[in-house]
């Protein structure tokens, strides 16, 4: 069994990036708040509460994966990872919005969003892509970004469509544009990524990348708690 500290071959340790993701589906698919969404019997009270939680923690994707983006440039200026954090950055860039505007479509202001405490889990996984952006390896938010766009591909388009075939949360059909959004589009990014991936030789930042993708696969859990 191979471990982050047993410096894995890129295949392998690709390997254990995707096995973390993988981890990730098979838990939210067993978590019975989870299964609601990916099979469209949520009901409106849990759907608004899983839209908020992803609001607080995407609100900050953009600004703190540019600050990773820049931080890799100033600690290694030849680093291709900083161009990537930035590229990153900018996919995620206005996705807040497409929240809001789903909530709204429920009911919800973007003042009484904003009044809604984030839960501890989603806290805490703002304040680790704060500490490995500002204080740790700014090329952790990459393992991040993997976990959940493998996720958003597996699941989001299937998400929509059976929560539109169930019809059971008013106005759902103009509440589901994050969601929608997410699936065609990170096929592409997952794909971009694990590409680009391939060629990380240095051990250290492929441990990195494989302990965000594990503590964002812990915490992500807890949006649904």
């Amino acid at each position: 069994m191979h471990t982050p500290t047993e410096n894995p071959s890129p295949m392998n340790w690709l390997t254990l990036l995707e096995h973390e993701a993988r981890t990730l589906l098979a838990e939210l698919d067993a978590h019975p708040e989870a299964r609601r969404l990916f099979d469209g019997s949520i009901d409106k009270d849990r759907y608004v509460h899983y839209l908020i939680q992803t609001y607080h923690y995407a609100r900050w994707s953009t600004p703190l994966m540019a600050e990773a983006g820049r931080r890799m440039k100033r600690l290694n200026p030849n680093s291709w990872l900083g161009e990537l954090l930035q590229q990153k950055a900018d996919e995620e860039r206005g996705h807040e919005r497409w929240l809001l505007s789903d909530l709204r479509q429920l009911g919800w202001s973007a003042e009484r969003v904003e009044r809604q405490m984030p839960n501890p889990a989603t806290t805490a996984y703002v304040a680790w892509n704060r500490f490995t952006s500002r204080c740790g390896r700014p090329e952790a938010f990459l393992g991040t970004a993997y976990v959940l766009e493998y996720l958003s591909v597996s699941r989001a388009s299937q998400s929509v469509e059976r929560m539109l075939a169930a019809d059971t949360i008013p106005n759902i059909r103009k509440a589901v544009t994050f969601l929608r959004a997410h699936g065609p589009t990170d096929e592409g990014h997952v794909a971009e990524l694990t590409s680009l991936l391939g060629s990380l030789e240095e051990p250290e930042a492929r441990d990195a990348l494989l302990l965000s993708a594990r503590t964002t696969r812990v915490l992500y859990l807890g949006l649904f708690a």
